[in-house]
């Protein structure tokens, strides 16, 4: 590989949502290989702290049940059910979710920011094979993490929404190197 295509997969990398989404299958050996590359993210300590549940196809009925569980007094209807409608409308749903090192070798930030460079190779895993994807960080991953009966050391980080999409190359708007580099 160059410089110029790892530059260019960064620099075009965006968030697409589920509305986006083609009706296109995504293989299940893609979905392994997006997988495959997260945990490959760089750890301190080789704590390796992420994990995921993969929902797909008819289980997505089963994320769709528990989500249907979570306490109306928290949530409201109408957030439940846009939460429901993007799970719909998505090929592959990723639940992310990290294991605090039991030996508290690394602060938590730590491991949170592993989960979250693991998030980074899946999104830029998921531009290459024309997958667009999107991570909603929703407050209702807490009441998810507790009706799947997570343990004390264990939380959600959020969902990664995967459907085919087929990518154009649009420039970004981003604040300049003067702005946020001060060589010192």
């Amino acid at each position: 590989m160059n410089r110029e295509t790892l530059n260019k997969i960064i620099r075009n990398r965006k968030t697409i949502y589920p509305r986006q989404f083609s009706d296109k299958e995504i293989p299940e050996s893609v979905i392994n290989e997006i997988l495959e590359n997260a945990i490959h993210a760089p750890t301190h300590r080789m704590t390796q702290p992420w994990f995921f549940k993969v929902y797909k196809g008819k289980s997505k009925d089963v994320l769709c049940e528990i989500i249907q569980k979570i306490d109306r007094e928290k949530y409201s209807v109408i957030k439940i059910n846009k939460f429901i409608e993007k799970v719909k409308s998505s090929d592959t749903i990723i639940s992310v979710c990290m294991t605090k090192d039991e030996s508290n070798r690394v602060p938590e930030w730590e491991e949170i920011a592993a989960v979250s460079m693991a998030v980074q190779n899946m999104w830029l895993s998921c531009y290459v094979n024309n997958i667009g994807s999107y991570w909603s960080t929703h407050a209702l991953k807490d009441d998810y993490a507790k009706h799947l009966g997570l343990n004390i050391n264990q939380k959600s980080l959020g969902f990664f929404f995967m459907g085919s999409y087929e990518h154009i190359e649009t420039t970004k708007v981003r604040e300049g190197l003067d702005i946020k580099v001060e060589w010192v």
